[in-house]
């Protein structure tokens, strides 16, 4: 039977998750805070001790997927406490690793590859290099995803636009990549089913496009009206030194080896599709 471990049942890997139960898996993961999966066994790990009985509870794990972020000063807790438990794993088959697109810094506008070179400008995204390059440097199966900006149900611009969160932020040439959730979890099934170790994948759709744009398009499908657009200059005297991070890089993220290698096509290749689509479910609940 395939085994599933994953680390970290968040928004993304909690949805893939719950897809390989669908699929008969055993499923196995971890919470900070536990609470029921159905479908899939939940323990807690939060990161700063060993997970008790490791290797025993992974005996027969075929496939991990890792989406706990490192923490900018002490790096990845995964690495950091259960690296060398990994060896013990016999039935490992395929690991997964969920970084960021941000490993690549900023390319001001230009389009960067999955061999383009990695100049990260924030501590977290320098974090997001090193447990990549630790990762690919363990000997284990290890399948980079580098996911651009993650959008889905209950986590989109209509969300932030009711509670009154939304900010049109107006910098004309800066551009954001995106990637539904439905096309995060349909990649790394595209991946188990072709893997290559140590291959390295951008996660993002067709279309990187400036995000007063995309709230535009939100605001008109929701019937919304738009909030008052600010230029970055002004709107950046309010903002957090974590949301100002995000705007440090601009580039435009190239997807081709996610199709031409893993024959993946994307569910959503642009943000309109993404969009509608998350509203059309929203409307029928």
């Amino acid at each position: 039977m395939n085994t599933l471990f994953v680390f970290g049942l968040g928004y993304s890997a909690g949805f893939f998750a719950r897809q390989a139960a669908e699929k008969g898996w055993r499923v196995m993961g971890t919470m900070r805070n536990p609470v029921e999966m159905d479908g899939v066994e939940v323990f807690p790990f939060d990161g700063t001790r060993h997970f008790e009985d490791f290797a025993g509870r992974l005996e027969n794990v075929t496939h991990v997927l890792h989406s706990i972020p490192p923490h900018k000063e002490t790096g990845d807790c995964v690495y950091n406490l259960q690296r060398k438990h990994f060896a013990r794993l016999k039935h490992l088959k395929w690991m997964g690793y969920l970084s960021t697109t941000g490993v690549y810094g900023n390319y001001d506008g230009e389009t960067v590859f999955e061999d383009s070179p990695r100049h990260p400008s924030s501590a977290r995204s320098i974090a997001r290099k090193e447990a990549e390059d630790a990762w690919l440097g363990s000997g284990l199966p290890v399948h980079i995803f580098r996911l651009a900006g993650i959008y889905g149900p209950g986590r989109s611009l209509f969300d932030q636009i009711r509670k009154g969160r939304a900010r049109a932020i107006d910098k004309p040439g800066h551009v954001f990549s995106r990637i539904h959730r439905d096309d995060i979890a349909g990649a790394l099934w595209a991946s188990i089913e072709k893997p290559n170790s140590k291959a390295s994948y951008n996660l993002c759709d067709d279309e990187p496009i400036e995000p007063v744009k995309v709230l535009a398009e939100a605001c008109r499908i929701m019937g919304a009206e738009m909030p008052p657009v600010q230029s970055f200059e002004e709107a950046s005297q309010t903002m957090s030194a974590m949301a100002k991070t995000f705007w440090l890089d601009n580039k435009k993220v190239d997807n081709s080896c996610l199709k031409n290698e893993l024959g993946y096509q994307l569910k959503y290749p642009g943000y309109k599709e993404g969009l509608n689509a998350i509203w059309a479910e929203e409307q029928e609940k």
